[in-house]
């Protein structure tokens, strides 16, 4: 399986508006500026290099040649040489050689080893494309979580600020206890102190999403209300697990290293076995300043040269042996590797729709609380409740609306982890996401009139 995930995204890019692709500009920044996606492809390259490597050991070796000599003689006297007393001349030799290798078993295992490598390296690039695509959309819906709770955490805080201030009023009027009033001031301080938190937080978020492309955000799309909760479609957690297995990079990633680990294993063991080559070489020989009779000429050699190994002092069997414990751990690490996959397969298939339920719930506990908190309001007017019950009411109000804000970004974040596991999430899974966001999106103190807003499909 050799899916590229990249190619069509441009074209995905090009059909849609450019004023909805808040995610989309984010991913493509990313794109651009990730050093681990430019590694993944490097590593891709070179692997892709190391395939034409092994193969040149199989072609033909063809190299040129030249020699060139002086030479001075002195025989002697009463010396029966042919050379006279004394000599000199030159000579030179030079011609071209081929080599051709016909058996070679190990450079035909490291051919294959090369092509799995690739294989590995191809995987791991796809796994660093969902990767990226996974690490991006979860910083953007981070900072947009951050900033629901610092609505929520400023909302407390001015509501709560409201009711100090009216306790302050009734105690100076002899209505109440001056106690309510310190414990309201109390809570006060504390909602002032979460909001100081809330805001760090989200400026935290802001630095993990800048640190993927490199711009920091200010303004980000948000969910539309009538964004949907759908269900992971096939219904079926066994049909997750399975397209896991079959699709999923790390597990393809692993397989191919277990393939290369059996080539090198395959390479260490030809180390036994003999090699045969054919060559063919054509030269000239010339003599100059010579005053003897020596051939001049061409010659043409051609032969098989034959090598069997029969001791290389333990270095062949050493290295069967360490190929052989690596095959091992390859193999252990692609069962390791898809084991984990299942359980995180399921795992998410099961938080996924666990999601859909607790948002489901909030939107209900939404209504329940302001209803309770209405209620309390009005109970404290009559003297029926105390200004702690008030102040808590506050607060249960506004952790319900960022806990269903919550609940929806988990959801869409954990839909995303599902698609990576399975080897399925692609450009278009963020494309349709982005249609859903939009800047005129309501912030979360609109899901204030939630039970009348959500279901309303103009917004």
């Amino acid at each position: 399986m050799k899916k590229r995930l990249l190619p069509g995204l441009i074209t995905l890019l090009a059909a849609q508006p450019a004023f909805s692709l808040d995610l989309m500009e984010t991913y493509e920044q990313a794109l651009t500026y990730d050093s681990g996606i430019a590694s993944a492809k490097a590593q891709l390259d070179a692997q892709r290099a190391a395939i034409d490597i092994s193969k040149s050991a199989l072609l033909p070796q063809v190299s040129a040649f030249g020699e060139a000599s002086h030479t001075d003689l002195d025989t002697g006297q009463g010396s029966t040489s042919i050379f006279n007393t004394s000599d000199s001349y030159k000579s030179f030799n030079y011609g071209i050689q081929l080599t051709q290798p016909l058996f070679r078993a190990g450079d035909w295992f490291k051919l294959d080893a090369s092509q799995f490598q690739s294989e590995a390296a191809e995987a791991q690039y796809n796994l660093a494309q969902q990767q990226l695509m996974l690490d991006v959309s979860t910083a953007y819906f981070n900072v947009l979580r951050a900033q629901a709770t610092v609505t929520t955490a400023r909302a407390t805080e001015s509501a709560i600020q409201r009711q100090y201030e009216q306790a302050q009023e009734r105690f100076d009027v002899g209505l109440i206890a001056i106690n309510e009033v310190y414990e309201a001031r109390a809570i006060y301080d504390d909602a002032k102190s979460q909001h100081l938190a809330a805001k760090n937080q989200l400026n935290v978020a802001r630095e993990k999403l800048a640190r993927l492309t490199g711009e920091y955000a200010e303004d980000l799309e948000n969910l539309r209300q009538n964004f949907p909760l759908a269900p992971p479609e096939p219904m079926n957690p066994s049909a997750w697990e399975e397209t896991a297995i079959q699709q999923n990079w790390s597990i393809q990633a692993a397989l191919s290293e277990l393939n290369a680990s059996e080539a090198n294993l395959k390479v260490a063991k030809s180390g036994h076995l003999p090699t045969l080559d054919l060559s063919a070489s054509y030269s000239k020989n010339d003599f100059e300043g010579r005053n003897f009779s020596l051939s001049e000429g061409v010659q043409g050699v051609i032969g098989l040269s034959l090598n069997v190994p029969l001791y290389s002092g333990g270095g062949t069997q050493a290295d069967v042996r360490q190929q052989r414990s690596l095959a091992i751990a390859a193999e252990q690490d692609l069962k390791t590797t898809r084991r984990d996959v299942r359980v995180n397969t399921r795992s998410l298939f099961l938080t996924v729709n666990n999601n859909i339920e607790t948002a489901n719930a909030l939107k209900q506990t939404i209504v329940s609380r302001r209803s309770g908190l209405e209620a309390t309001r009005a109970g404290y007017e009559v003297g029926t409740r105390n200004i702690v019950e008030v102040l808590d009411a506050e607060r249960a109000y506004q952790v319900a609306l960022r806990d269903y804000a919550n609940a929806r970004y988990d959801y869409v974040i954990n839909t995303l982890q599902l698609k990576q596991a399975a080897g399925t999430l692609s450009p278009q899974d963020l494309l349709e996401l982005n249609n859903w966001l939009s800047a005129a999106a309501p912030g979360i103190e609109a899901l204030a009139h939630e039970e009348e807003t959500l279901d309303d499909p103009t917004r």
